[in-house]
C-alpha cells in the first residue's frame, strides 16, 4: 500500500526522557575515536571525567525514539529504508551529564515516484528536562526505497550544500580502530549489521560496517580539530549526506573548504579506496 501522508503527519511519537551520566558521555566519545592518542590533551577532556566536556554530536543519540519506522504504525516498508541525510543545530553547548526530553515529529514528505521511493523528514527537538531550554534540533532524512508513488510533492525542500570545485583549503585525517563500531553501539544503536559478520554478509558486506551516525560524529571530530581547537562550545551546526559505508579501522579524511568566517563546506572520504562516505557537508562554528 502507498504511504498515507495524513497518517504520517498525524503520527504521535512517544516523548522520550533520558538521564545520562559522565560514563555515557565518555563511551560516546570513545565510540568516535577520541583518546586514540592518549597524550593529546585536547582530546582527553572528552574522555576524562575530571575535566569532562560533551562531544556536540552526542545530541544525535540522546532521547532517541528508536527504530520508529518499524515500531510505530507508519505504513513504511522499514526493511527498505536508508538513512540519507542528517542535520544538527545546537542552541547551547551540551552538558556532559543531565536529563533531557526528546520530541519527534514528521515535518515533510517527498514522493520520488512509483518504484523510485520517498523521502521522510523527521525532526527531533532535545530540551533540558530541568530548565525546558532547547539544546538541539535534529533533522533526519530517511530514504524509503519501497514507498514511492503515493501522490505527494516530488521536489525536496532541502538543497544539498555544494562542494567547491577547487582543491580543499585543508584536510584532517581521523583514524578509527577495528573495535570502534562495537563501542559506538553502546550509545544505543544495537543493529547487528555493525557487530555480526553473518548479518553483514547477508547485507552484502564482507565485514560489519560503521554506523552512519558514527561517521557523522567522526566528521565532527575532524572539524573540531581543524577549525575549533577541540572547543565544543564553538560548534553550532553540522549537516550532510551519507554516501558510502565506512569499515572499522579505516582512516577518514575530512576535506574542508572555508567559505566565510564561521562557515565551511566539507566532505569525508576514505583515501585508501577512493570512496566518499559523507558528502555535501556544511559546518557552522564560532570563528
Amino acid at each position: 500500500m502507498p504511504l498515507d501522508p495524513e497518517k504520517l503527519f498525524a503520527l504521535r511519537f512517544p516523548e522520550i526522557r533520558q538521564t545520562f551520566t559522565w560514563r555515557d558521555s565518555i563511551i560516546y566519545a570513545l565510540g568516535l575515536g577520541f583518546g586514540l592518542d592518549p597524550m593529546d590533551e585536547r582530546q582527553l577532556c572528552f574522555v576524562d571525567e575530571t575535566k569532562l566536556k560533551a562531544v556536540p554530536t552526542m545530541a544525535n543519540v540522546l532521547a532517541y525514539p528508536g527504530f520508529w519506522m518499524r515500531d510505530l504504525d507508519t505504513g513504511i516498508d522499514w526493511v527498505k529504508v536508508v538513512h540519507g541525510e542528517q542535520a544538527m543545530r545546537l542552541h547551547r553547548p551540551l552538558p556532559p551529564e543531565g536529563e533531557v526530553v526528546g520530541r519527534t515529529r514528521i515535518v515533510d514528505l517527498v514522493d520520488k515516484g512509483e518504484g523510485k521511493g520517498a523521502l521522510v523528514y523527521a525532526e527531533r527537538v532535545i530540551t533540558d528536562a530541568a530548565t525546558g531550554e532547547t539544546l538541539a534540533t535534529l533533522l533526519q532524512t530517511v530514504f524509503c526505497r519501497g514507498d514511492g508513488g503515493f501522490g505527494g510533492k516530488s521536489e525536496t525542500p532541502r538543497v544539498p550544500h555544494a562542494i567547491p570545485e577547487r582543491a580543499p583549503d585543508l584536510s584532517a585525517d581521523v583514524p578509527t580502530h577495528p573495535q570502534i563500531a562495537l563501542i559506538y553501539r553502546l550509545s544505543g544503536d544495537l543493529n547487528p549489521l555493525h557487530a555480526d559478520p553473518a548479518i553483514a554478509s547477508k547485507a552484502g558486506y564482507d565485514r560489519p560496517i560503521l554506523h552512519g551516525l558514527a561517521t557523522y560524529g567522526v566528521a565532527c571530530h575532524g572539524l573540531m580539530a581543524a577549525l575549533c581547537n577541540y572547543e565544543p562550545e564553538r560548534v553550532q551546526a553540522l549537516e550532510g549526506r551519507f554516501s558510502a559505508p565506512v569499515f572499522p579501522g579505516e582512516t577518514i579524511t575530512i576535506d574542508i573548504w572555508r567559505e566565510e568566517p564561521g562557515r565551511a563546506a566539507f566532505r569525508a572520504r576514505i583515501a585508501a579506496r577512493d570512496a566518499v562516505v559523507f558528502n555535501n557537508g556544511l559546518f557552522e562554528y564560532a570563528a
